[in-house]
């Protein structure tokens, strides 16, 4: 008898084991299959939009160029994407276009339309709200919230090297100079802290680099330039601020 009632148990234990499996794999399934339709529905928003829009002026065409790029990624990560965060990605993407899209009505002088889920990969990177111009390395560099002929390039805001970019219109993309490597990245992480950073916004890089480096270290709450990973002194490391140096991580209020 106990034998029996033994047995009896691990066929009800295998069978609640099956069940579960199997409503586990029903719920995978409706997750992917959610992700990839709202993937999609992004996605074909977009190209929508890029069908319809034609911008005369630099920002609006580059806007407009830059979206239709991150449409063609978003298509491709689509047609690979196999798992539910694959379809985030491609989202992002889609979502990243669209940001270039409604910069580009902004360009144009049109209603950019109803807001947008925000980007993860600018969350707490905040935005531009007053211009900023500096000198690095003897070329010159503007940045602000609007566009503009000298700020033609728009950029939805993330990390770059580590260390948030607001988003914003710039005189060049600096973020991909950045991306670079040796000298040129370099150079892209100076023009980030030549831009962002009170102590330098209106003195451009030069010899008053450290004591600059210094009054913004005071200004973001006492930090020296090791606490923020930044500036060393001996101008050998240049890792970013991160987000709580700025007070969360946004900049919108700042600059």
């Amino acid at each position: 008898m106990s034998v029996l009632l033994i047995l009896a148990i691990v066929i009800v234990v295998l069978l609640v084991v099956m069940l579960a499996r199997r409503n586990s794999a029903g719920n995978q399934q409706t997750q992917l299959e959610d992700a990839r339709a709202d993937a999609q529905r992004w996605y074909e928003r977009l190209g929508g939009q890029l069908m319809n829009l034609h911008g005369d002026d630099a920002a609006a065409r580059q806007a407009l160029s830059d979206a239709g790029e991150r449409y063609n990624a978003a298509g491709g990560q689509l047609q690979q994407a196999k798992t539910v965060r694959q379809f985030e990605l491609a989202r992002e993407s889609a979502l990243e276009g669209l940001n270039y899209v409604r910069a580009a009505r902004v360009a144009m002088g049109i209603d950019p339309g109803p807001d947008l889920p925000p980007l993860a990969t600018a969350r707490g990177a905040g935005h531009l709200t007053t211009e900023r111009e500096v000198t690095v390395q003897g070329q010159h560099y503007k940045a602000g919230p609007t566009p503009g002929s000298d700020t033609p390039y728009y950029y939805p805001g993330g990390r770059v090297q580590g260390r948030p970019v607001p988003a914003g219109w710039y005189s060049t993309p600096v973020w991909k100079t950045a991306l670079g490597a040796g000298a040129g990245a370099l150079g892209g992480l100076l023009i980030f802290d030549a831009l962002f950073s009170p102590g330098f916004g209106d003195m451009g890089y030069g010899d008053g680099f450290q004591d600059g480096y210094q009054d913004a270290a005071q200004d973001f709450g006492g930090n020296d330039g090791g606490d923020n990973g930044g500036f060393d002194g001996g101008g050998q490391d240049f890792g970013g601020f991160d987000g709580g140096d700025f007070g969360g991580g946004d900049f919108g209020g700042d600059f």
